[in-house]
Parts: structure tokens; sequence; C-alpha cells
């Protein structure tokens, strides 16, 4: 039987580890397809009404489909290119060396290649029998031959680094070149590094496909000859039957031989004898006969399943040649993984290297702004001491002028005058003289005044010069703790936590260690760095020699959530979730997070991403099931990912949410948290869960976990939307082990419009210490029965703990003065630079550009129900009733919106005044708000919002509706009820059209007729702080007086 086609391919690589990567050989090893066996012929004799040579063309049919001879190893981008690049690759293909088994050649570009290389297969390849060579070429051959390889989209966080912290060699000492020269190796290194790691995810991808249809192919032929040998066993047994028929049947004609002859014998009549044996021999030749026919028919089909057994013998044969390739397979791509896992550990050491060179930039930086303020004073000095010489010339001119005096004075002498004038003459020389005398002696004295400033300048020049040495070497010698960052002492603190959980150091050691990563204290850190080349047991008893320290006194604070931007981010409650971290963490409080690992997750912006060999077991459905704990730094913080090893795959579906099983989903995860915090002997001061997702966390903390000993915290519940409460029937609550008996009460978890369902967000409010939201307008909307959700009378029970909280906006990622997103940056105090990313923006969107002047009016928001979409859709054709430019970024989950909206785009798509991008593209909202005038946030109800505050952050003039988190940050310019310095936008009431026409058109009046007052409306905007900060400080309160009313209680 001819081997089949290949149709796998294994994928190798190697690396260079100093400079950069001087190439990369992948090999391949071919893999034959599955065989396919032939429908099994029936063992009933009855219905064997077809050939056995019908049967074999069959099977031949079927083995002669072959997979394609030639495997396409380009990714989905390479499909995209045009036909230019479409015969370019055709040509590489076809020109490229191939060994005796028919592997193919595959050159990869090298940027970093120091010297050009051959591309023959002497130099440059390395073949394997039956596989597939990937040869690497240097740039400058690659220039030389023409060739051209699709490009392999890089990390934006790379792009980001080399846009900002890569300064022209044109700029730097000798030395600071060499330095930049490391770094574009570096660099070098790490694009090169990403690009390899794709292509051993795509091989690694194929290979496990292949091994999957192997494996099934193997047991659908083993099925098969379990099947075969059953029915040769059958075969075999009606052959033995048909043997004992015929021995029967010859016993027979031995006894009518017999018969015959005691017949012919004994004399009898010839008419008896003839009839007897004519009726004997009839019905036994026609047993004969028969058993002969069936005797014949099963040796035929014993002859064809002999056939049949001898070719499935060699099927077999080539199912344990499989089976060996198999082994094989598997042992290649275990060598790939423990490859990946080495090159990823070398990846984030170069991140690493990466992170402390833009801190020594950061630093030198600032030691070049402290010369140029010394610059500056020695500036001033010098000032005062070109005074000083004029002084002190003035003082040499009065001198010139005495000395003429006393020769005037000498010559009177001589003439001699009366006397009396001359006594007057002289009495006032005197008095003169005295005078030039006493401005003298002043002169000498601002000299020597000014002469001492400036050597006291000098001396304090030099000392702070001196200084700034003694800092620079220090630092270089030992850099200060509070100098490092985020990222440091998260690291620390996961590798203290894994070794907790591996139980390599005991709780109380643990307690201690986290204690001293919280305080921040320099001996862990110099610990730590004195210990980076020793082994983990050797650097565990470093660590253990530090345990004697304080704790401290500031919070340790744990959020548990199911989003997280930028990693896991769906809508604003990623945001916030980040920003409030972020500044607790700047506060000096120690801050963790728990999240659901998804499959879906931007793990790239995950630093220091590994798995703990520790699995965590949680209850659920009676069961226990395993999870797997991955750990890792987002934007400076902690965090956990917890992974369940349940057969339903809960958090393997591709999204975030939207699934049928969501309830289940995140009750299993709540109680996976809380097992987590447990086994890690956490003993946090507050756990904070958000939305009705993780709002299990609150009854599964009181009734389940106290008992087991985690009760150090106070539970902090954040709605963020009162929307979504997470509903479900009463009998789901059981499956993450909750009494539903207990729960299923109105005073507790039931559902407030339906006795056999309980609701989730309900059962947070009331087993929370702290119930928050996120605008203080949005908590008094909750209390009333229109805008309450149905949760109005529990929160109104409750409502001493509850209380609104105005989110925040990273300002630091949403700054015009440093985003790379904008055509031209700009701030508060010089605002040209909006006028010209005005101009960008209606380039690149095709808009009209012969009015400067022309207001435009920007929308950026999901076009749900609570947008108020029919008031977006107004808005359109109301601007452009006025004279100005819309521009909608955005999209619907909702397919009817949807469809309504593209329709309007297509209507208005050569519209020069009007734009609709059905989508959300990051790098286009940024620029839409820099670009626009004003900002139209019409909501039905919007607990928080942040669109308003980005808006205003970029000089756009927010017009929204007086409604939740837009009351508390939006304030009226015509409102004369509020003090002028708080008004900062336009507002309307009522959600109609006519209400959202009124303010439109005030806008409008204002753009139009007072620029002047428009301008300063801009900057005063730009200048209003939304940052985190005030909220932190607000939440901070909060944990603080609930922690302190729970220690008071115990005391007493």
């Amino acid at each position: 039987m001819a081997a089949p086609p290949p149709s796998t391919c294994f994928l190798g690589w190697g690396v260079t580890a100093r400079g950069s990567f001087t190439g990369t050989l992948l090999y391949a090893r071919s893999c034959p397809s599955p065989f396919r066996f032939p429908l099994t012929p029936s063992c009933k004799m009855r219905h064997r009404n077809f050939s056995l040579q019908n049967k074999k063309q069959h099977a031949k049919k079927i083995n002669m489909e072959r997979p394609p001879a030639n495997v396409n190893f380009r990714s989905n981008s390479d499909n995209d290119s045009d036909s230019n690049n479409s015969s370019k690759d055709s040509t590489l293909f076809s020109n490229n060396e191939t060994d005796s088994e028919g592997g193919i050649i595959i050159p990869i570009e090298s940027k970093h290649s120091k010297a050009k290389e051959d591309t023959s297969p002497s130099n440059n390849e390395t073949g394997l029998k039956g596989g597939i060579t990937i040869a690497v070429e240097s740039e400058h051959s690659k220039e030389k031959e023409g060739t051209n390889s699709s490009p392999i989209n890089e990390d934006l966080m790379v792009d980001t680094f080399l846009s900002n912290d890569i300064t022209p060699a044109s700029t730097k000492s000798d030395g600071e070149q060499l330095s930049g020269i490391h770094l574009q190796d570096l660099i070098g290194m790490i694009r090169n590094a990403e690009k390899n790691v794709h292509l051993l995810n795509l091989a690694r991808i194929r290979a496990l496909d292949d091994l999957g249809k192997i494996i099934e192919e193997k047991e659908a032929l083993q099925t098969d000859i379990n099947v075969l040998e059953m029915k040769l066993a059958e075969t075999d047994g009606r052959l033995k039957m048909a043997a004992q028929e015929k021995i029967r049947v010859e016993l027979l004609e031995d006894q009518l031989e017999k018969l015959r002859s005691e017949l012919s014998s004994r004399g009898s009549s010839m008419e008896h004898v003839q009839d007897m044996n004519s009726a004997v021999s009839s019905s036994q030749i026609d047993a004969v006969n028969y058993f002969t026919q069936e005797l014949e028919l099963l040796r035929a089909e014993n002859m064809s399943l002999k056939d049949e057994l001898e070719v499935l013998k060699g099927d077999l044969v080539n199912v344990r040649e499989t089976g060996h390739r198999i082994q094989m397979l598997e042992e290649e791509r275990f060598s790939l993984e423990s490859s990946l896992k080495e090159f990823e550990f070398k990846l984030a050491a170069s991140q690493e290297d990466v992170s402390n060179i833009s801190s020594l930039k950061s630093e030198c930086k600032n030691l070049y702004e402290k010369v140029d303020s010394l610059q500056e004073l020695l500036d001033n000095t010098t000032k005062h001491t070109d005074e000083a010489f004029k002084v002190l010339q003035q003082n040499q001119e009065l001198r010139k002028k005495v000395d003429r005096l006393e020769e005037s004075l000498s010559e009177a002498n001589l003439y001699r005058l009366s006397a009396e004038k001359m006594q007057q003459y002289g009495e006032l020389m005197q008095q003169k003289i005295k005078l030039l005398d006493e401005r003298l002696q002043r002169s000498d004295a601002d000299i020597h005044s000014y002469v001492q400033l400036y050597q006291d300048s000098m001396k304090e020049f030099q000392d702070t010069l001196s200084n700034l040495k003694e800092q620079i070497n220090k630092r270089a010698e030992d850099e200060p703790v509070h100098d490092k960052p985020s990222e440091f002492w998260s690291n620390l603190l996961l590798m203290v936590d894994g070794w907790f959980l591996e139980k390599k150091i005991l709780a109380d050691e643990a307690r201690l260690l986290r204690e001293m990563i919280w305080n921040r204290e320099r001996k862990i850190c110099d610990a730590y760095l004195s210990s980076k080349e020793m082994n983990e047991s050797e650097i565990i008893t470093t660590f253990l020699r530090l345990v004697s320290s304080a704790p401290g006194e500031r919070l340790h604070i744990i959020h548990i959530a199911a989003e997280l931007a930028p990693v896991a981010k769906v809508g604003g409650l990623g945001d916030v979730l980040t920003g409030l971290s972020k500044a607790l963490q700047r506060r000096g409080h120690l801050v963790e997070l728990v999240l659901p690992k998804y499959d879906c997750m931007n793990y790239e912006l995950i630093q220091d991403f590994k798995a703990l060999d520790v699995p965590v077991e949680s209850y659920f459905d009676g069961r226990l099931f395993k999870n797997k704990i991955w750990v890792g730094t987002v934007e400076g913080l902690p965090v956990y990912f917890i992974e369940p090893h349940h057969p339903s795959k809960f958090f393997w579906r591709g999204q975030f949410y939207g699934e049928h099983d969501d309830f289940k989903r995140f009750s299993f995860f709540s109680r996976a948290a809380l097992e987590l915090l447990l086994q890690a002997g956490k003993r946090p001061d507050i756990i904070h869960c958000h939305d009705w997702q993780t709002a299990f966390v609150a009854p599964l903390y009181w009734d389940l976990y106290v008992p087991k000993g985690l009760n150090s915290a106070r539970i902090c519940f954040t709605c963020h939307n009162f929307a979504y409460q997470g509903n479900a029937p009463a009998s789901d609550l059981a499956s993450c082990g909750l009494d539903v008996h207990q729960l299923n009460r109105q005073d507790r978890m039931q559902d407030n419009s339906s006795r056999d369902r309980i609701n989730a967000v309900k059962g947070a409010i009331v087993f929370s210490n702290i119930v928050t939201t996120v605008s203080p307008t949005y908590a008094q909307e909750m209390l009333t029965p229109e805008g309450g959700w149905g949760l109005n009378s529990t929160l109104n029970l409750h409502s001493k703990k509850f209380v609104g909280i105005l989110n925040g906006i990273d300002t630091d990622a949403w700054n015009p003065a440093t985003d790379r997103f904008l055509k031209v940056q700009y701030h508060a105090y010089d605002t040209k630079g909006k006028a010209e990313n005005k101009e960008g923006l209606r380039r690149y969107l095709g808009m009209s550009s012969a009015n400067a002047n022309q207001p435009l009016v920007a929308c950026i928001t999901r076009l749900v129900p609570q947008k108020g979409v029919h008031l977006i859709r107004h808005a359109l054709y109301r601007t452009l009733e006025l004279g100005g430019q819309f521009i909608l970024l955005g999209s619907s989950p909702v397919a009817q919106i949807q469809r309504e909206f593209e329709e309007i785009g297509n209507h208005f798509r050569n519209h020069e005044h009007a734009r609709l991008v059905l989508k959300y593209d990051e790098s286009l909202s940024h620029l839409i708000y820099a670009a626009s005038d004003m900002f139209i946030i019409p909501s039905i109800f919007e607990p928080c919002g942040l669109t308003q505050m980005i808006a205003m952050r970029y000089g756009s003039i927010p017009i929204a509706r007086k409604t939740g988190g837009l009351n508390d940050s939006v304030f009226d310019l015509d409102d004369n009820s509020i003090p002028v310095q708080y008004r900062n936008g336009f507002t309307f009431l009522t959600a109609d059209e006519q209400g959202l026409n009124s303010a439109l058109e005030r806008a409008f009046y204002h753009y139009k007729n007072d620029p002047d007052g428009w301008k300063q409306l801009v900057q005063k905007d730009m200048n209003i702080d939304f940052s985190w900060d005030s909220s932190a400080s607000l939440y901070e309160e909060l944990y603080m007086k609930s922690v302190s009313r729970a220690k008071n209680a115990i005391r007493s």
C-alpha cells in the first residue's frame, strides 16, 4: 500500500541570547494521513447479495482521498495580500531548494544580521528528511534578491516605547550612543522574538489539530478491527457446523449403500427394491446437493474473509506505524513547549531591562532639569557680578574727580585768594570730599557685598553640583526604594504568595514578608536584588532572615470583579476598577485583584504572567473542582486569574458575558475566589466586589467562609448599573453551596417581584457592610420607585450604608498634552493644536474643510436604548440644519438598531458634513475628542458616564441630559442658580427632541457669537480635575470608617 502524502508540520527553533537574533531554523517532519476502512460485509447468509470485488473497489475509492501536497504555512494576513505578493510567494516556493523527500525551504527576514549571509543550502539551510526547512536571510541579502516576506504585526507597547523613549544619537554623548545601540539591539531581539513566537504558535496549533485527527482515526480503525474479528469468529463457527453436516451426509451415504446391499442379498422383489431405492436415493441426493452448495458458499465466504483479514493486518501494521509517528510527534511537541517557555523567560527578562532603562532615562531627565536650574542660578549670579563691576567703575570715576578737586585745591592755595573766601571754599571742599568719601565707602561696601554674594553663589553651586554627583553615584550603586516601579513590588508579592501556596514558607512568615513588601522596606528590596543569581531555596532562606519587621498601618484591599482594563474590558467597569485600584495603591494601600481567566483576554498586556504549581479546589454542584491559579501584573497591579477545571469550560467561550449559564459561571468564580483567599492565608481589611457577577461574594463570605477562619474583612459592594441584577430561579443558588431555604426570603435574597426567584444584587445589598454606586444623583434616583429598578424598598431599608461616589478617569491615558493618537498635542493654555486636530480629522474622514470655524459635534457611545438612540439620530439632523458638522463613533449589540444606523450611514456616506463610523476604534476616539467642539450625551439614564469627563479634558463642551452622573459633572452655562465657576456645559431635562434642541441651539449661539467666551469655557473645562484621586479619598474614608467600627465592636 502506498504511503499517504505529508500532512503535518512540526517546528523547532533556536535563538542566541546576546545582542540580537542571528537566525532561526525551523524543522518539519512529515506524517502520513490516517487510513479509512471500507464497510464490513454482513455475516448473515440471506443478506449476501453483493460481491467482495465491489467492496474492494469501494475501499480503493475511499483510500484514494489524499490531502493536498502543498501545505500553506502563511498566516491569515498573507491571504489578504495583493496579486503581486501572491506571485512573489509562489515564485519563492518554486525557486527555493527542496530535499529528497519533498521538503520546502521558507526564508524568514532577520533585521539584525551583522553580515551578508549566503542563502545556499550549505550556509543558511538545515534540512530534515521528508521535512520543511525555514531559512533565515539577512536584510541586505533580502534587498538583493528582491524577495518580500509578509510583515507580522508588532505589539503596541513596543511601538510606543520606540516612538517615545529612543533619543537620536546626534544629541547624546558617546556613552549614551553606546547605550542607544544596545537598546536598539534589545528591541530588535524583542521584535524577532515576537515574530518567532507567532510562527511557533501557528505550528503548535497545526500539530495539535493533526494529532487529534490521527488519534480519532486510530480509534475508528481499532473499532473496525474488533467488529471484523467478531464476524470472523462467527464464520469459523459456521464452518465447523458445515463440516459436521458433511460428516453426517457421508454417514447417511454409507448407510444407504449398506441398505442396498442387504436388499439385493435378500432377493426381495425387484419392484419393491426399485421403489424403495428411488425414494431413498432422491431424498438423500437432494440433501447432499443442498449441503454441498452450502459448503461451497461457506468456503467462498471464508476465502473472502481471509483476504479481508490480510488487508486488515496490513492496515494494522500501518496503524502501529502511525502510533510510532504519534509518539515522535508528542516528543517533538514537548521539546517545542520547553523551548517556548525558555524563550518567554528570556523575553520577560528583556522587558524588565527595558523598564529599567526607561527609569534611568527619567532620572537622567530630572538631573538635566536640576542642571538647568543651577545654570539659571549661575546666570543670575553673573548678572549681579556685572552690576558690581559697573559700581566699581563708577567708584573709580569718583576717585578721578576727587583727584581733580585736590589738584584744584592745590592751585587755589598757590594763588592765595582771600582768607575768608579760601576758608569758605576749603570748608565746602571738605564737605564735598567727605560726601565723596562716604559714597566711596558705600560703593566699597556694595562691591564687597556683591563679591561676597557671588562667592556664596559659586560655593552653593559647587555644593549642589557635588551633591548631584554624589546622588548620581549613589543611585548608580543603590537605587532608592521609592523609585522602584509598581511592577517590582507586585512581582515580589506574587512570588511570596506562590511560596506560601506551594507550602514552602509558613503562614506567619508569608504575612510578615507581605507587610514588608507593602511598606516597601529597603531591606527586602536589597535582599531581592542581591539574590537574583541564587536558586529558589537560597532566595527563600535570604527572605526568611527578614521576618522581624513590624506590620504597617495601611489597608489591605482585594477587588473581586469580572472586568479589568485593558486586559478584560467590556464597558466602564474595567476602567473604574483599574483607575480606583491605581489611585488607592498610590495612597499607600496594598491592593490586589482577582479575575476569571478568560480565553479572550489581551494576554500580551499582562506582565510576568505565570501559573502557580498548586491547584485550589472549590465546591460546586455537590463536588469539588480544581482551579488553576495564574498570577501577573496589569498596570502595576498584582492580579490573580482563576481558571476552573470544570467540564462546562466556564471561561473558555470566546466572550466575557452573554452566555446562557452566566449565573452558574460567576457564582462558581465567586466561591473559587474566596477559596483562593482562604488557602493563600490572606487577611484583607476590605473585600470589594463589583456588579451582580461577583455579588455572590457577600453571602458566601458571611455564611460559609467566616466560620472557616476568613473573618478579617469588611465587604464593600459597588453596583455600576442597577439595570442588571442577576436574577435566576432560587434552585440555581444551591450550586455554589448556599442554603436556598434560608436565603430565599423577602429580607435576604428573594427577588422583590417573584417569590420563586433570587436576586444576586439584592443579596449583596443585604449582606455587605458598604454599598456604593457610581454617582450621588444616581444613588438618589435608585431610592425612588421610578428609578429604583424594583430595589428601591431594599435600598431605602439599608440607606445608612448606601452612598454614591462619582467615578474618575485615568488622566494619564486621557491627556491631550501627551496623547500619541493625536496629530498635534496641546494643553489648556495653548489650544491651537485643537484646530489642527480638527482639520486632520476632517481630512481623514473626507469631510469638508472649507470653513475652519464651522462647529463640529461628536458622539461616542454604545447604540443601546439607555443612551437615547432616538435623540442621537435627531441630533444628527438638527446639527446639519444649524450649519454644523456631526460625527458618530459606536456600534450596537441590538441588530435592529445597528441596521437602522447602517442605513443612515449609507445615506450620509458622501455627505460633506456628516460621518457615521459604526464600530469602536480606540485611536479614532482620541482624535474625535480632540477635534470636536461639542460632545453630545443624551442618555435616558446614566449611572455615571465617563465620556463627558474625557470630552472636557480635551476641550469639547458637553451637551448632556440632567440624569445620574451627568447631573453631577455637567452644569449649564446659562443656569444662574449655579455659581459661575462651576458652569461647564449645556444641559436639558426632558428626554425629548424639544429639550435637546434647546441645549444644542444655545451651544451654537455661544459658539458663533461669543468666541472669546467660548475659548475661556474650553480652557476652564480642560482644567477641571476629573482624576481618581478625589474619588479614591472618598472610598478610603468609607473603608477606614467600616474597619474602625468593626474593631470597636470587637473591643466592646
